[in-house]
């Protein structure tokens, strides 16, 4: 399986052979269970769903807890999908962990960035400020946005003050420095989207070496 869920504990540093060093994201991944099959007969396409963190069973909607008894599984609280090219390959309640993952692979990190709020202009996109002479009027205003006469209005997708951060984004072809098996950790070579505590997607990479 090259892909598995899992949380953001926190950033430190670790030291290679020569003493040089690296800075690491702390992730505990896994296990996943795998809670559905789906086959190109009965769904149109070939895949597995996997299940990540146990949850209470009081926390189970009814279509949900429905689901996880017909794959005789534990509760999970959150599902992902993976392409596969052979689903006989792949039974339910098949397990997998950080230990299908090999040291030194490039891997692509998905999760929610930080939330910023409100930001500005300046903040939100970089914009220079204007001068900062009494009474200029403009020093960190977002200036003209549109033309008087014509088109008169503000064209969409104008760059602007508004909501920052909380965003999805995949950090590409970073290093799986160390994967400790018995504690289902992986420790991956620089930061990655989120704060602790963020749920994460880690894969093998699709541009870089992956295995």
């Amino acid at each position: 399986m090259k892909t598995i869920l899992g949380k953001k504990v926190g950033m430190t540093q670790i030291f290679s052979e020569i003493g040089e060093a690296i800075p690491v994201t702390v992730v505990e991944a896994g296990p996943m269970v795998v809670t559905q099959i789906k086959t190109d007969e009965t769904d149109g396409y070939n895949a597995v769903q996997l299940g990540y963190c146990d949850v209470k069973e009081q926390r189970m909607n009814k279509p949900m807890k429905g689901h996880f008894d017909k794959a005789q599984t534990s509760y999970k609280k959150y599902l992902t999908e993976v392409r596969v090219d052979d689903p006989s390959a792949y039974q339910l309640n098949q397990t997998f962990t950080v230990a299908e993952f090999e040291e030194g692979a490039k891997l692509d990190v998905t999760g929610v960035s930080k939330g910023k709020g409100t930001q500005g202009n300046i903040v939100r996109h970089g914009h220079a400020r204007g001068r900062q002479t009494h009474g200029s009027k403009f020093k960190r205003r977002p200036g003209a946005l549109a033309a008087g006469t014509y088109p008169s209005r503000v064209f969409k997708g104008n760059k602007g003050p508004g909501r920052t951060g909380r965003e999805t984004i995949t950090v590409q072809n970073l290093d799986l420095v160390k994967v400790i098996a018995d504690r289902n950790v992986l420790l991956i070579k620089g930061a990655v989207p989120g704060g602790r505590g963020g749920l994460l997607r880690i894969q093998y990479a699709v541009k870089g070496q992956g295995k």
